[in-house]
């Protein structure tokens, strides 16, 4: 008994210390990161240089992004770009259902966009989602598309090239077509569109009207200047990802400091850099091998990142036109969004740009398990009630094999007590003789582990999901859950808001310790009080106490997921009472022992 009690003393030590050290040594270093980074964005202006597609072999250098070379029949500008405001530059306006913003003419650069279905916080007036940002703001974040020649000496637009709109705003209906003529016979033409949604349509077409062939290599960039906040966790990936060929590639802006280049080749996929919840992706023509490549750089003491990809050279004859079409996504990683424009566009594995983790198998069904229910609803909190009923009757035999064993070890407990008075200094004769009671009656020790073995990936993935998915961002419940994402905002300390005091945030075990954290630990109580004691005094005193670590463990978790797991509890609390009322072994009316034999 003695070394049990050691064995189950060091485990539930190892078990706080590994609380004690995911607090200090992760949660509290990431809070002072998170106040750090923005304030050093707040004071910090980025850099205007960009960077630029690796050029083929024979391929000039010359590269758009780079400060701007003198073109034929224009003036080069008397200062940079960045060193003007973006509210004073020329600009198209962007008007669509879901998004908001403008574009350079300059560069006819995607510089500015909003995402109007979604807010900073769940304060509906809060302002939406600023995606990305020109430059001349704390952190630019662009698109830009264009073209390098393969003869060195052709003037091609570049990210300051002032190109011509033919309209001033666009809109889901209206293309708005930017023009721009070289003065060396080539016009060369650039049309975006924007569907519904947040894909944006690039359609390039440069027309020869000389009296020689060219030679033009078609690219798309994505440019991100500052190392944004992440959340920091392993579950979830945020910074640069792609697709190449169905096989996933992910990066960490970490990865891309250390390995600073790293290139790709693949016929179909897409690439682009990714936020926990939104995503910028340029979507090159399927079919057709092209370059892809992820940068980073330093300069000025700031941080730029860049993926981009090159598609094999066209060749636009004398007298004729070449046109390429690309595709730019920008906007909220929505699940069922991507799934239908990877179908609508034969994106490759384009879903993958959701976190699913290493288990989508389970992880994916039970999002899309959620998404039902919430449609059928009207409530993510009431679809997480619902999922769990429905996986409570999935499980339902198992566990009712499990909760009789269960009710059978309790009605043997006297007669385990006896044979560890009697054999308590022989471990080898009591292990025997109790296998031999097992065996008798029908009993099985590990019957109480499987109702939470069952449970443990359904929590996991649950907890995947409702961590890294967008629809469950500031999704509501009831009363005072308004995002069930969170964690439960009220506070014991301040007797759940009767008290007019607002206790600080204080992560360590527990944190606020919201209520219902608590209702979830008083129905872990609960299910342990019909589960079958220890016979040994301390080891039932600290089984006790799991209830309440475990209150304060998950203080800090999503709501949802808390939900989930007391509305779990209720229901096998419910499920063992049934079981055990009808084999007699409820507290107030013991059977005794031998009708354990009975119920097989």
């Amino acid at each position: 008994m003695q070394f049990d009690q050691k064995n189950l003393v060091i485990a539930i030590v190892l078990s706080i210390a590994i609380v004690l050290g995911f607090e200090f040594f992760y949660n509290l270093p990431r809070l002072e990161q998170q106040k750090a980074q923005k304030a050093q964005e707040a004071a910090k202006q980025a850099t205007t240089e960009v960077l630029t597609p690796s050029p083929a072999p024979g391929m000039a250098p010359a590269a758009p992004g780079s400060m701007p070379p003198t073109v034929p029949g224009t003036a080069a500008p008397a200062a940079p770009a960045a060193a003007v405001a973006p509210a004073q530059q020329p600009r198209v306006r962007i008007d669509a259902p879901h998004v908001a913003g403008s574009i350079r003419i300059a560069g006819a650069r995607l510089d500015d966009l909003q995402l109007l279905k979604h807010r900073e916080t769940v304060d509906p007036t809060s302002p939406p989602i600023t995606l990305l940002a020109a430059q001349g703001t704390a952190n630019p974040y662009f698109a830009e598309f264009g073209w390098v020649p393969v003869t060195p000496g052709v003037a091609v637009p570049n990210s300051d090239t002032v190109w011509t709109p033919d309209r001033p705003t666009l809109t889901l209906n209206q293309p708005v077509t930017f023009s721009w003529d070289n003065g060396q016979g080539l016009r060369f033409e650039r049309r975006l569109a924007i569907d519904d949604e947040y894909m944006f349509q690039v359609t390039q077409r440069v027309v020869n009207t000389g009296s020689a062939a060219v030679q033009l290599h078609p690219f798309g960039l994505v440019s991100r200047h500052g190392t944004p906040v992440t959340a920091g966790f392993y579950i979830l990936h945020e910074g640069p990802i792609g697709v190449f060929g169905g096989t996933l590639a992910e990066y960490s802006y970490d990865d891309l400091k250390k390995q600073k280049t790293i290139e790709k080749k693949a016929t179909s996929g897409w690439i682009g850099i990714t936020d926990k919840y939104w995503l910028v992706a340029l979507v090159p023509d399927q079919g057709q091998e092209k370059s892809a490549r992820f940068n980073h750089i330093g300069a000025n003491g700031g941080d730029r990142y860049q993926v981009d990809y090159l598609e094999p050279a066209l060749t636009v004859p004398a007298g004729g036109s070449v046109e390429v079409t690309n595709r730019l996504f920008a906007g909220a990683k929505e699940v069922g969004l991507l799934d239908r424009y990877a179908s609508q566009y034969k994106i490759d594995r384009f879903d993958l740009a959701v976190d699913w983790g290493w288990f989508p198998f389970l992880t994916k069904p039970i999002f899309l398990a959620l998404d039902w229910f919430n449609r059928l609803l009207g409530n993510f909190g009431l679809a997480i009630l619902a999922l769990t009923v429905v996986i409570k009757l999935l499980f339902f035999p198992l566990a009712n094999k499990s909760y009789k064993a269960m009710s059978k070890m309790k009605l043997l407990q006297p007669e385990m007590e006896k044979l560890r008075e009697k054999y308590g200094e022989d471990r080898q004769k009591m292990s025997q003789e109790l296998m031999g009671l097992y065996k008798k009656h029908g009993a099985n020790p590990m019957a109480g582990c499987l109702p939470i073995i069952i449970q443990i990936p359904v929590f996991f993935a649950l907890y995947k999901v409702l961590f890294v998915t967008l629809e469950m961002r500031h999704a509501p419940f009831y009363g005072w859950i308004k995002d069930l994402s969170a964690y439960d905002p009220t506070s014991v300390f301040n007797l759940f808001g009767l008290l007019p005091w607002s206790p600080p945030e204080v992560y360590l075990l527990g944190g606020t310790l919201g209520l219902w954290p608590i209702i979830m630990g008083a129905t872990m109580f609960a299910q342990q009080k019909l589960n079958p004691q220890p016979p040994d005094p301390i080891q039932a005193k600290i089984f006790m106490l799991m209830p309440f670590f475990f209150t304060f463990l998950l203080a800090t978790f999503p709501a949802g997921l808390v939900i989930y797991w007391a509305w779990n509890n209720v229901l096998s609390v419910a499920q063992q009472w049934v079981i055990m009322k009808r084999m007699g072994t409820l507290p107030a009316n013991p059977k005794p022992v031998k009708a354990a034999a009975k119920s097989k």
